[in-house]
């Protein structure tokens, strides 16, 4: 499964690597950032709950304004 995570405060190539260090820190969670676009993709092998996405992503100092699962290939 894939989705797509939109975040707010995320400024600079430091904000997106944070973000994504803090997501593929969740087993099962491949995620790639994109800066510009302000949202994560995320790729699940394993179940993990939206909450536990946005707790990722809250703990590392940004806003999760919403998820919406999105399909195609991951990349």
């Amino acid at each position: 499964m894939k989705k797509i995570l939109k975040i707010e405060g995320m400024h600079c190539s430091h904000c997106q690597a944070r973000v994504e260090k803090a997501l593929n820190a969740i087993p099962g969670v491949t995620a790639r950032v994109d800066l510009k676009k302000a949202q994560a993709t995320v790729k699940l092998s394993q179940d993990v709950s939206d909450s536990q996405l946005k707790d990722a992503v809250d703990e590392a100092g940004y806003t999760v304004t919403g998820i919406e699962a999105a399909r195609g290939l991951f990349g």
